[in-house]
């Protein structure tokens, strides 16, 4: 008997018994509906946890803070110094691809001036961060380029630097009064014709001038710096607050303006001193940097690589990763549950084919008994059930995978279809099912439900096995039945 008879003979079994097969049908089909749903809803849930935390900042970011305790760097439980060659260690580590500091100096007090007559002003507020790790992080530019290890020479009192796309708006007007409203700019403020009112400072333009003083109240002494704008950062709080208004340099040029400041005002340099989440005190001048951002390849590498760095001894880590860990079991906790709750309709489901196989079995003992006597091997006879019972699995699988586009559909627009149809609330303008606030459009925004093509693959695919896996006994059974028996039997 070839495949396309055993195939043929299974179809036309089906076919005779139109009612039963529908029935089983049904219980397949409600079972893949249902898991295809409630995974569909699990992963858009999960995506819209993503777009969320994506939103709070880079998941591929780890940030390790330097905390030392009480004994300062002498503790045995201090983590290791986190200095340049710490740096470097952790740019060897796989799947990192940038490390650098924040570096914001602790003793160092400077103004910047620009304008005829040094008009405007602003404090300073600089990170020093590695020039090679800039694109990395994420920093991208409006205008101009990065920063390069060898611009931190051109020029004795020249120091090259980027700025915030907003930058511009920190200065204020030094010849209007603290009570002017016209001493101070800020970015969106509008004239009367509705035009954006311009910053003061034209940072691509204008000379800005870095003082220090000794704050002497005699003859007080000064060292100025001209600050060379390379590149504008273009405003991504993801990427780091500083983007929006602030200044990078090299960390190297930091370090020689906080030397040049202690030169000249006679200061050592204090200590600057944080307390970490346990209570930790930690001395920068002990220990190295504050604290060091590295950038991982891929977010699903982050854990590894904070496993690795908490193997080098730093323990004080956080990174948006571990929220999202959390979220995802959460996500996981749920799609178990609903998903535990579908497959109970799934396993009804088998147990109808089982059911029904076993009756048809029942229905055709005497069939079976003229193949075996006409010499049709076991085989062909166990693959014919097993066909039949493949086949309700299939076509449920395919079935329900339908109806879960329809469903899916239908909670990702609920909200429309519900205002088509004239239910909603007319007082409030607000819809009248309440409980169904997170359909259409999801709680975070975005889709509610969402079916990728692997689901429905593997959807089909599993309808299938359990059609098959149903039918196995069945079709066992069905071998073992005596010819001459079934040939009797009327």
């Amino acid at each position: 008997m070839k495949i396309s008879d055993l195939l043929k003979l299974s179809t036309d079994n089906l076919r005779r018994r139109k009612g039963r097969t529908v029935l089983t049908l049904i219980g397949v089909v409600i079972g893949t509906c249902l898991i295809v749903v409630m995974i569909s809803l699990g992963i858009a849930l999960n995506q819209q946890y993503e777009g969320m935390l994506r939103s709070y900042g880079d998941l591929t970011k780890i940030q390790v803070y330097n905390y030392t305790y009480s004994g300062g760097g002498n503790n045995e439980n201090a983590p290791p110094v986190l200095d340049d060659k710490m740096l470097e260690t952790f740019k060897q580590i796989p799947h990192v691809i940038a490390a650098t500091p924040q570096y914001q100096p602790s003793n160092l007090s400077a103004q910047l001036y620009a304008g005829k007559g040094d008009r405007y002003q602003t404090y300073f507020n600089v990170n020093g961060m590695d020039p090679a790790s800039l694109e990395a992080m994420g920093i991208t530019l409006v205008s101009g380029g990065y920063l390069s290890a060898d611009q931190t020479t051109t020029s004795k009192n020249k120091i090259p630097v980027l700025v915030g796309e907003n930058f511009g708006y920190s200065f204020e007007d030094t010849r209007k009064s603290y009570n002017s409203g016209k001493r101070y700019v800020y970015q969106g403020q509008l004239d009367a014709n509705g035009n954006p009112v311009p910053p003061f400072v034209d940072i691509n333009k204008d000379k800005m001038i870095l003082r220090m003083s000794d704050n002497a109240e005699n003859n007080p002494k000064t060292r100025e710096y001209e600050l060379v704008v390379v590149g504008v950062m273009k405003s991504d709080y993801n990427a780091g607050y500083f983007t929006d208004s602030g200044i990078v340099m090299s960390i190297a040029d930091v370090k020689k303006l906080e030397q040049a400041y202690q030169k000249l005002t006679g200061s050592k340099g204090g200590n600057s001193y944080m307390v970490s989440s346990t209570g930790g005190l930690m001395r920068e001048k002990d220990n190295g940097y504050n604290n060091v951002y590295i950038k991982v390849d891929d977010v699903d590498n982050v854990a590894d690589v904070e496993q690795q760095i908490k193997d080098l001894g730093y323990k004080e880590i956080q990174s948006l990763s571990q929220v999202r860990e959390q979220m995802q079991g959460q996500v996981r906790k749920q799609q178990l549950t609903l998903g535990g709750l579908a497959a109970v309709s799934l396993l009804v489901a088998a147990l109808n084919i089982a059911n029904t196989m076993t009756m048809a079995i029942y229905e055709r003992t005497k069939e079976i008994g003229v193949m075996k006597v006409l010499g049709c091997e076991l085989g062909k006879i166990r693959g014919m059930f097993l066909i039949e019972s493949g086949a309700i699995g299939f076509l449920g699988g395919v079935v329900g995978v339908v109806i879960s586009y329809v469903v899916s559909f239908i909670i990702n627009n609920l909200q429309t279809i519900i205002m088509f149809l004239g239910l909603q609330n007319q007082q409030n303008g607000e819809m009248g099912y309440d409980s169904m606030g997170m359909m259409g459009g999801g709680m975070m925004g975005g889709a509610s439900s969402i079916i990728p093509w692997w689901l429905v693959v593997g959807a089909i695919l599993f309808a299938t096995l359990v059609g098959l896996v149903s039918g196995a006994v069945p079709a066992n059974k069905a071998v073992k039945i005596s010819a001459l028996e079934a040939i009797r039997r009327e």
